[in-house]
């Protein structure tokens, strides 16, 4: 623990498991104050409690204003500020099972639904989040994206245009506080097939299970899973004074699946 956080006060949403979670972790060993915020209150009172007393959960619903409103008030009566505003609470649309989600055949209310949680969300909690650093005059706000922000996604296409979305807001909240002449820094990141509860309607709990983990991962040269953790170091990175200059930055974390397709070396033969 190097303390790069050390006396920073952050609000992390969707931070009852998964990269939410991994990244309150993360801010509290790093010397941190942080408020996790979820709507399952459940699990995320049970993860403030792991975390000790430099952690506590607040109930925060990210699609509504009067939400952000009271979890704002909330870190500024209790904790006195806020420094870094995490805003990782997402949706990819088949939680509730796989429905259509193609161009062609996805619900309206399905479209809305994704985009409600992943870009209103975000536009909420980055205007919180001026707000509330605004009187300190700084801070970082940190919006996690996703690959298929970067990419089209056919079968996925709500999840995708959020996040596409959350790329090019993120930048527009850079240049406007930069623009303010406010040190409140926007970043995003992209991370793409880390293991999270996230994936389990895809993955299923069944026999086939190893197998169609295999084929998501396919595509990826590292040929693996990444993990919450590993998005979570680069959020501590960007919450830390180290990142001062960065913003309307993209940090992929993908295992070099945007790099590119791996080719086959060739064999030339003998060199003189």
């Amino acid at each position: 623990m190097s303390e790069r956080m050390k006396g920073k006060i952050a609000l992390v949403t969707g931070a009852a498991r998964g990269i939410g979670e991994a990244i309150a972790r993360a801010f509290v060993d790093e010397g941190a104050r942080v408020v996790l915020t979820d709507i399952d209150d459940a699990a995320g009172q049970a993860a403030a409690e792991r975390l000790g007393s430099a952690a506590r959960y607040q109930r925060l619903d990210v699609r509504e204003a009067d939400d952000w409103d009271e979890a704002i008030e909330g870190v500024l009566t209790n904790e006195g500020r806020l420094d870094v505003l995490v805003n990782n609470a997402g949706i990819t649309g088949f939680e509730q099972g796989m429905v259509a989600h193609d161009p062609e055949h996805a619900e309206l209310a399905d479209w809305r639904a994704v985009h409600a949680t992943n870009l209103d969300g975000v536009f909420l909690g980055c205007r919180a989040a001026i707000r509330a650093m605004r009187p300190s005059g700084q801070g970082s706000i940190i919006n996690i994206a996703s690959r298929s922000g970067q990419v089209g996604i056919p079968g996925a296409a709500a999840y995708a245009s959020s996040k596409a979305a959350v790329r090019n807001h993120s930048k527009t909240v850079a240049l406007y506080c930069a623009e303010q002449g406010l040190a409140i820094r926007c970043n995003a990141i992209f991370p793409a097939a880390i293991l999270t509860p996230m994936w389990e309607p895809m993955l299923g709990d069944g026999p086939e299970r190893e197998a169609r983990m295999a084929e998501f991962v396919a595509d990826c040269p590292l040929r693996r899973f990444g993990r919450p953790e590993e998005v979570a170091a680069l959020a501590v990175m960007l919450a830390s004074d180290e990142a001062s200059y960065m913003t309307g930055a993209e940090l992929i974390i993908d295992g070099g699946m945007l790099a590119g397709t791996a080719t086959p070396s060739v064999d030339l033969g003998p060199k003189e």
